[in-house]
């Protein structure tokens, strides 16, 4: 009788290796997510380039707390020649910078342990991280500064992909943006004249912003 061989069959690329799924929500969710975060984390009076920088090193820490942050993020939010937001932080106590940085980025620890909580999977945070980046480092935002940079990433991780238009409370996004309320109405005039922002509009009443992307 002759022997039996039994052939393995070639899986085909495309089953042999599956491409890996989210563990946690989509990127335009964890964003809007670590932005309340901050919110309520954060001093009052943090300031809106203090707020970016806080928003990268939430969505890029790993386990042990650390962040690695590379220079070319802050040279594309306009960071990299500031010094005060990092000062800031560490003031508030919510982060440490490690001694003996490189040229190319800035190490930190994070003291807020509730961030642990906070994070998915990291190759899902660095995602969200490079979402946050695109939304708030256009060119038209870069040139009028880091509080127009902090509401576009805020309009649009709140606003809906598809259509562009967004619904959140007034007093939510003002604390969010580190602003008092009454000032709001100015950034969002200011991101309308811009072109930032097609349209934008408040009621009284219930405290709702509604508004649309450009």
């Amino acid at each position: 009788m002759p022997d039996t061989v039994l052939a393995r069959v070639p899986l085909h690329p495309t089953t042999a290796r599956r491409r890996r799924r989210p563990k946690g929500p989509g990127e335009q969710t964890r964003v809007r997510e670590i932005l309340s975060y901050l919110a309520a984390a954060l001093p009052a009076g943090t300031s809106a380039a203090a707020r970016l920088l806080a928003l990268q090193c939430a969505l890029r820490v790993n386990t042990k707390m650390h962040i690695r942050l590379p220079n070319g993020v802050l040279r594309s939010l306009r960071l990299n020649a500031v010094q005060d937001p990092w000062r800031e932080l560490e003031h508030a106590r919510w982060l440490r910078i490690i001694p003996g940085n490189t040229v190319n980025e800035v190490v930190a620890e994070l003291l807020d342990a509730a961030l642990l909580g906070q994070a998915p999977a990291r190759p899902d945070r660095m995602r969200a991280a490079d979402w946050a980046l695109r939304a708030s480092s256009s060119s038209t935002a870069r040139a009028i500064g880091p509080l127009p940079q902090l509401a576009s990433a805020y309009l649009a991780a709140h606003a809906d992909p598809q259509a562009g238009s967004g619904l959140s409370e007034l007093d939510q996004m003002a604390r969010a943006c580190g602003l008092p309320l009454v000032e709001l109405p100015t950034l969002l005039d200011q991101l309308a004249a811009t072109g930032l922002l097609r349209s934008w509009q408040a009621c009284p009443d219930s405290g709702d912003l509604h508004w649309t992307l450009a």
